[in-house]
């Protein structure tokens, strides 16, 4: 997930990266990774700013010098972290706490793509396992996936919670747990140097989009120079948040609204909707959720209309973009903003209760054929299964398990139509177009899995885009009938949903692999939003 090639500004004057690579230009604090590549390939900075290849030339250039001679001459991706954060712009010479977690969480999000894979629309690569506990040591680690942290300033050092999170008040529960976070349990705290005092108590929530990394804009908030900030900073691979600004005081993040608003900056560019997840929605809404019982702010009225990719000021809302506020000229959270989905996370669904077309707890329901029934399928032995098991189910007592084994005769990388109703339209349950989803719960017992769905419509069939699952934990993927974006054509289609549909098949992808990949799935359902 790139930045944007061109953007109309920066995002409270943080300076915003340049190319498919996300080279600094020394601006505002951070290295000068453009002249220091144009130096290495003769390149000039403007065709590695401009130029895509010349971009991915200046990046590979750059990470060669930095490479640990051990690593050269061998793909040892955990002994590259020093040598990717250099390739964040962040300063290497980190003398602080927040400067040295900024460049952590810059490399440990890179390894995280890298783990997972990625398939957008626009970048796609298999995942491929990297063990974190050789990339960090486990101080390290604890801290890149802790539920908070705490950065002291004063005395430069940091401190991870060993307690949990209880998702029901947000409170810290276990033995041995620190303080609360500042003003929200399960947020990080890195203070900003950024802020002044209110004169009125907050009433308004501002979401924003940072136009950068969370690594970046950590550093950034950070840099007393920069004179901008935010109360809270949101991740986008797995929601963690970063707060730096107490609620207390006023950070300076929308102008002359910055006395009576909270601001929320959330990782990634307005342009691509990749970056917007289901966990940076969810994490983000639990934290407006709680800012609004906590500063009495009536979040009923939040805003759930349509996305722009306008300055559109609006009033008598209480939670709205950047974008929505007088005297204004940033366009974030953009078009690519899913307003009525942040609308439900914050304020709960008053939508029909989903209907589960399959629970697998009486039977294999629509799922009853072998992983390589479909001619589609390719990459995997015919002693691949899929089979109700009890050994590991979301909801109930039972699942649908996969076992994938690979076509050892074949060189090709595991795609897999997993048919519903055998493949026949008329034996799948119909769904409207209007407001329908379309979504399942999944598992997988190894890194580099991800799913898509197949539909049948008047055309053809289409086929979703893929969701990348993260390994050994349950995750719940869906996609929107109605939304062009999230489709594909496959066979006869023409990406698009034309009217009433049926579910043709759950689809799961893989690099080949030699040993045996087990998945599960569970409570495949429909709903209308």
């Amino acid at each position: 997930m790139a930045p944007p090639t061109q953007v109309e500004d920066t995002h409270l004057s943080m300076p915003i990266p340049v190319g498919v690579m996300g080279l600094h230009r020394g601006e505002g604090g951070f290295t000068d990774l453009v002249g220091a590549a144009s130096r290495l390939t003769g390149l000039s900075a403007s065709v590695i700013e401009s130029n895509t290849a010349g971009n991915v030339m200046a990046a590979a250039a750059l990470l060669a010098t930095r490479l640990p001679k051990v690593s050269r001459g061998h793909a040892d991706i955990e002994s590259l972290t020093t040598a990717l954060a250099s390739l964040s712009g962040i300063p290497t010479e980190a003398k602080t706490a927040s400067q040295r977690y900024a460049l952590d969480a810059y490399a440990y999000d890179v390894l995280l793509s890298y783990d997972r894979g990625n398939d957008d629309g626009v970048l796609k690569f298999p995942g491929r396992p990297v063990a974190f506990d050789k990339a960090f040591d486990q101080a390290s680690l604890e801290t890149l996936r802790a539920p908070f942290l705490r950065i002291d300033l004063g005395s430069d050092r940091d401190s991870v919670a060993k307690g949990l999170v209880d998702p029901a008040d947000d409170s810290l529960r276990g033995p041995g747990y620190l303080p609360k976070s500042t003003d929200y349990a399960p947020a990080l705290w890195v203070a900003s140097p950024n802020f002044s005092a209110r004169t009125v108590v907050p009433s308004s929530i501002t979401i924003h989009t940072m136009q950068g990394t969370y690594a970046g804009s950590i550093s950034w908030f950070a840099n007393a120079a920069s004179q901008v900030s935010a109360h809270y900073l949101v991740r986008s691979s797995d929601g963690q948040i970063t707060q730096m600004v107490r609620n207390a005081s006023k950070a300076w993040h929308v102008g002359i609204h910055n006395n009576y608003t909270l601001g929320i900056e959330h990782e990634g560019y307005v342009n691509n909707a990749a970056w917007y997840t289901a966990a940076m929605y969810s994490a983000s809404g639990k934290l407006s959720k709680h800012l609004c019982t906590t500063q009495r702010i009536n979040c009923a009225s939040a805003y759930k209309g349509a996305s722009s990719s306008a300055v559109v000021p609006l009033t008598g809302f209480t939670v709205k973009g950047h974008q929505h506020y007088s005297s204004q000229s940033h366009t974030d959270p953009g078009i690519n903003w899913d307003w009525p989905r942040y609308y439900t996370a914050i304020n709960g669904s008053t939508a029909v209760a989903p209907t589960i077309i399959d629970n697998f707890e009486a039977s294999e329901g629509h799922f009853n054929t072998a992983p390589t029934y479909s001619g589609s399928t390719v990459g995997i032995a015919t002693t691949s299964t899929a089979n109700r098991s009890n050994a590991r189910p979301k909801n109930g007592s039972w699942s649908e398990r996969i076992v994938l084994n690979d076509n050892t005769a074949s060189s090709a990388n595991w795609a897999v139509r997993l048919l519903s109703g055998s493949g026949s339209p008329a034996q799948n349950r119909t769904l409207a177009k209007a407001g329908g989803r379309i979504g399942f719960w999944a598992y997988a017992s190894t890194s580099g899995v991800s799913l898509a769905v197949g539909v049948d419509d008047s055309d053809g069939t289409e086929r979703s885009t893929a969701r990348a699952l993260s390994s050994n934990v349950w995750t719940f993927v869906e996609w929107q009938l109605d939304n062009a974006a999230q489709w594909d054509p496959w066979s006869g289609g023409n990406g698009s949903i034309n009217g009433s549909t049926t579910l043709d098949a759950i689809w799961l992808f893989r690099a080949q692999a030699t040993t045996a990949v087990t998945i599960y799935i569970d409570d495949v359902r429909y709903r209308v939003q």
